[in-house]
């Protein structure tokens, strides 16, 4: 990625500016919300463990449903609350008893009684939301502490939707990179159900949105995976993808994929990706009943593709390559991501030396 240095020298002990955006694009840029979980994958009084963003988080449901997110680390030693258990209070966790409740607060100290620890804010708490199955986190940045407005992509609160959810061994670049690349459908997927048809040759266009930008192939459209939406609008950073059915996929308009990527560390990410119909009736009722059957285990012979792809990229890819026109979606999401980490870590530095 070719992103200009800063003018003025780094700081001493501050590493250059290049490598600090690189640092934030691989961590995952901050003031957004991001997929961390399936909400069904945590039932009341179950305890979750799960990372995202390079943080160690734990999720748990309180008796009455309410979901809590915390940094998963009890105050009093360091272990981990997801080795805990839910109390009434709060996370109880099972190295001394300590808990915490839902705001990250000591609620009790068992071991002492009366303690002083009690009622001082001690763990760091992520606001969470729950839409379609899918468990969504926010991630504070110094220009945005606070939750920014939660408005996720109607077609997964519209449509019926089924969310599927995978650990990828790649940085997470890789991964979006992959979304904003629509050629790659009829080479890495030739032998799928929904994306084994159309020309093995095009080109490529950019068309800016609102909202980010599309990337969609000159000559074909409606037969393969030959466009795709980003949106990279903070705060929530997604592509919508629209695949179109062959005749034996049945009733109903094409599907869109609703995809999210959720960077863990430099080496692994996670995807959640909605797949939603916009059918409904006995139309939708066929849809779901075929999904269930047939479709979804194809569906995931295709993301596996893609894992596997990813997964064995040299880690110095972004270093050695020749890219060519078929890649400026690529171009411009690395560009998008670029400037994003650059302006945030402008903004963190200002608050610095401000004493903000």
């Amino acid at each position: 990625m070719n992103v200009e240095r800063s003018a003025a020298p780094a700081a001493p002990g501050w590493p250059d500016v290049k490598d600090r955006v690189e640092a934030r694009i691989n961590q995952g840029l901050l003031g957004h919300w991001y997929v961390i979980a399936k909400s069904a994958d945590i039932a009341p009084g179950a305890v979750l463990a799960v990372k995202a963003l390079g943080q160690a988080l734990v999720l748990w449901r309180d008796a009455g449903g309410a979901l809590h997110c915390l940094e998963d680390r009890c105050p009093h030693r360091g272990a981990r609350l997801s080795h805990g258990s839910v109390r009434e209070t709060g996370i109880s966790c099972r190295y001394h008893g300590v808990t915490v409740d839902g705001s990250g607060t000591i609620a009790e100290v068992p071991a002492l009684g009366k303690c002083g620890l009690e009622g001082r804010a001690a763990v760091k708490s992520y606001p969470v939301r729950e839409v379609s199955d899918g468990v969504f986190a926010y991630f504070p940045s110094i220009e945005h502490p606070e939750p920014r407005a939660f408005d996720p992509p109607v077609e997964i609160t519209r449509d019926p939707a089924f969310l599927c959810t995978s650990l990828w061994s790649c940085n997470y670049r890789y991964a979006v990179e992959n979304l904003a690349d629509p050629m790659h459908g009829i080479y890495l997927h030739a032998d799928s159900f929904t994306l084994a048809y159309g020309a093995r040759q095009d080109t490529v266009e950019l068309e800016p949105t609102a909202q980010g930008f599309i990337v969609r192939r000159v000559q074909q459209q409606g037969v393969n995976f030959d466009w795709v939406e980003i949106i990279a609008q903070p705060p929530i950073l997604h592509a919508r993808v629209v695949i179109p059915y062959p005749k034996a996929g049945g009733p109903g308009p094409p599907m869109t994929v609703i995809c999210f990527i959720t960077p863990l560390d430099e080496g692994a990410c996670r995807i959640f990706f909605w797949r939603t119909r916009k059918v409904a009736g006995i139309a939708g009722e066929a849809w779901r009943f075929l999904f269930r059957t047939t479709f979804e285990a194809r569906h995931w012979s295709v993301l596996e593709q893609d894992r596997q792809m990813l997964g064995a990229m040299h880690p110095d890819a972004r270093d050695r390559e020749l890219l060519y026109q078929h890649d400026a979606g690529v171009v411009r999401m690395r560009r998008y991501l670029a400037q994003e980490a650059r302006r945030q870590i402008e903004t963190e530095d200002r608050a610095g030396a401000s004493g903000a």
